[in-house]
């Protein structure tokens, strides 16, 4: 039987939002390793005001992601953090500077996004397919 994998769900929302909280507190968090630092690897004011929306938009996903009823609510929900991810991994495949840069940032957009997938289509037993039907 297909069915949601809840807790992944829940572990995921727990790390999103608390990396999204960390962002937008330190934005150099995410700014170093997408490489957009200036010479001396300070983080310039307009990267930070820049990227801390797509750190509120993780932290936000996240927490909605914890609290979020299992079902609809928490399918939904997932799903948009899903998009997010993969509309990351376009923006920054296609716009970071250089190539190992832009293909690292997507990957690690793409594997956050299949974590999502992972939850919404991962299989779970039912009693009946236990052995003795023990848990």
């Amino acid at each position: 039987m297909t069915a949601v994998r809840t807790g992944l769900l829940r572990a995921l929302g727990a790390a999103t939002c608390t990396y999204g909280v960390a962002a937008v507190r330190r934005p150099g968090l995410l700014i170093r390793p997408l490489g957009l630092v200036d010479p001396h690897d300070r983080v310039d004011p307009r990267n930070a005001l820049a990227i801390r929306p797509m750190a509120w938009r993780d932290a936000a996903a996240g927490l909605a992601m914890l609290v979020a009823p299992e079902g609809p609510a928490l399918a939904t929900v997932t799903a948009v953090r899903i998009a997010s991810d993969v509309g990351d991994a376009v923006l920054f495949g296609a716009a970071l500077p250089g190539r190992v840069r832009r293909t690292g940032a997507a990957v690690s957009a793409l594997s956050w996004a299949a974590l999502g997938v992972a939850g919404l289509t991962g299989s779970r037993r039912t009693t009946g397919d236990r052995p003795n039907g023990r848990h």
